[in-house]
């Protein structure tokens, strides 16, 4: 049996028909930047993010760059985040002229600790970037007492992590901005590239819209300095038609980490521990295993996709050496990433798939 890690094809049949049309409607149009697409997918992700405003980006990346920018964050400021993360999290960070400060994760959730953060606050701190890592939030209300005591943004990375709940509040909604990613393996997924912003303050709203053409109002006026962070209208489409599927492909998410949580309960597979307070998405299911690197093999050579996410925490990047962090100054990090492994969870497994990949990850136990 072949099992990829995500089979977007499986997804693709259930809606190509409506897909195909969407798209060709775009292309009919030639209305390609902008447009009644873009606007309408704005105003339906706020609605589900329990948000104001949501602005259209060409990526998740560039979701954070451009909050960052439009919170006037850069040169000498500091960014207070988590070293386990995709690298977009702290690249922007760097790319805005700022300073990441790691401090380390929770060893359960993966998530930042935020009982390491106030410690690290310096008269140099701006904001702290929490990310809700694998579709479960961090949490949130120590985040935001500490920001709320020292006056810091709170810029949440929410890309893996669209309609997952902390306390009742969406991911997103809680923060200054929240960014998410629609990379195709993303719950809401786009045909390429695309992310949104989401946010509650106006004034920053209109910054955050201005920033993502270059900063100019009206057109070829500059009073800022963006980027070219637009969401392409066939993007837009396309999540237009993946959309009323999403709650439906999450609990089938939710599904499928159940059937594992069961199956693997009492064993040596430690399982992902969402919090009581959390209501997860599971972009991503990983597992910890002390022996990672076997498991891995073991199931590569049964035809399962699987993955490491992460393999290297970002203060141990070679890119990062300059910060002057080190082997053991985020301890719990650097374990996950020895220990952790991703299996299949999309919607679309059946249970004869699920027995395969739980059967595989056991027969290393027994070698």
């Amino acid at each position: 049996m072949q099992i990829p890690l995500l089979d977007l094809k499986a997804q693709y049949a259930t809606i190509k028909e409506e897909m195909l049309t969407a798209v060709s409607e775009v292309l009919e149009s030639q209305r390609c930047i902008g447009g009644p697409r873009v606007s309408e997918l704005e105003e339906k992700i706020a609605a589900i993010s329990d948000s104001r405003f949501a602005v259209g980006v060409s990526s998740g990346t560039d979701a954070i760059l451009n909050s960052l920018m439009s919170l006037g964050i850069g040169d000498g400021d500091e960014v207070i985040t988590t070293p386990f993360t995709f690298f977009a999290t702290v690249g922007c960070i760097v790319r805005a002229g700022a300073k990441p400060v790691f401090v380390d994760i929770e060893p359960k959730t993966f998530n930042i600790n935020p009982e390491l953060i106030e410690p690290v606050v310096t008269e140099k701190t701006k904001a702290i970037m929490p990310v809700h890592l694998f579709g479960q939030m961090a949490d949130m209300d120590p985040i935001m007492e500490i920001a709320n005591k020292y006056n810091l943004a709170v810029i949440e990375d929410a890309a893996q992590s669209i309609t997952s709940t902390y306390k009742g509040r969406k991911a997103g909604s809680i923060g200054a901005t929240g960014c998410f990613s629609f990379f195709p393996s993303k719950n809401l997924g786009g045909i390429g590239d695309g992310g949104m912003i989401v946010t509650n303050d106006e004034q920053l709203y209109g910054r955050l819209f201005i920033m993502r053409n270059h900063g100019s109002k009206p057109k070829y006026y500059h009073k800022h300095i963006g980027g070219n962070f637009r969401l392409d209208a066939i993007q837009a489409a396309a999540l237009l038609v993946k959309l009323p599927h999403l709650d439906e492909w999450s609990e089938g998410r939710r599904r499928n980490a159940a059937y594992y949580d069961k199956e693997f309960e009492g064993t040596f597979v430690q399982t992902p521990y969402v919090s009581p307070e959390c209501v997860s998405v599971y972009n991503q299911y990983c597992i910890r295993v002390p022996n990672r690197d076997e498991v891995l093999a073991h199931l590569r050579e049964k035809n399962i996709g699987c993955e490491i996410y992460y393999p290297v925490p970002l203060h141990l990047q070679e890119c990062f050496r300059s910060l002057g962090y080190k082997e053991g100054d985020c301890r719990q990090a650097e374990k996950a990433a020895k220990e952790v492994i991703a299996l299949p969870v999309y919607p679309e497994l059946t249970d004869e798939m699920k027995d395969y990949v739980v059967d595989a990850v056991f027969e290393v136990e027994g070698n």
